[in-house]
């Protein structure tokens, strides 16, 4: 081999150096600009299958009503997720443990989750509260609870102290 053809092959072997660094620098640029998209399903997740994770398998007990999430389903007894807001899951009842649980009203203690969508700030944000549920009756052959108010504990995510949800 001459000089010649060793700077041949030294300038081969930069410039292949330089794709493979150029490609993998492209590669990394195009995975972390999906960062957002993947930061913003992680957001989306506990009002969804995290959300469906914790709940109870929801059998009827002792002829005491259930929730039915979003007024579908077969009522969930002592629910610790019920979903507020069923358009778009954005405003979610979670945690919730209750006082008392019987045939015509429950009280418990949990914490409303708000998707930062639905909260129009920028960030996910939770807040104390406490709920009741009321207006047992038989709803698709089986007994449900038809309404929820929550009473929030401090701030709130809409600006009421107490919001009513229909849960039929």
């Amino acid at each position: 081999m001459t000089d010649r053809d060793g700077a041949r092959f030294r300038r081969g072997r930069t410039a292949l150096v330089a794709f493979l660094v150029v490609t993998a620098l492209a590669a990394g640029g195009v995975w972390f600009s999906q960062a957002s998209d993947r930061a913003s399903a992680v957001d989306t997740a506990p009002k969804t299958a995290a959300v469906q994770d914790v709940k109870s398998d929801g059998q009827p007990t002792a002829g005491l009503p259930g929730v039915r999430d979003c007024g579908i389903g077969e009522p969930e007894i002592r629910p610790r997720v019920i979903t507020l807001t069923c358009a778009d899951a954005g405003m979610v009842a979670t945690g919730i443990t209750w006082d008392r649980y019987d045939a015509d009203e429950a009280e418990g203690r949990g914490v409303v989750q708000v998707e930062k969508t639905a909260a129009g700030v920028g960030t996910d944000a939770g807040y104390r509260a406490t709920f009741r549920l009321y207006g047992a009756k038989e709803v698709d052959g089986a007994r449900a609870f038809t309404g929820l108010e929550v009473t929030y504990e401090g701030s709130t995510p809409l600006g009421d102290t107490t919001e009513m949800y229909n849960l039929a």
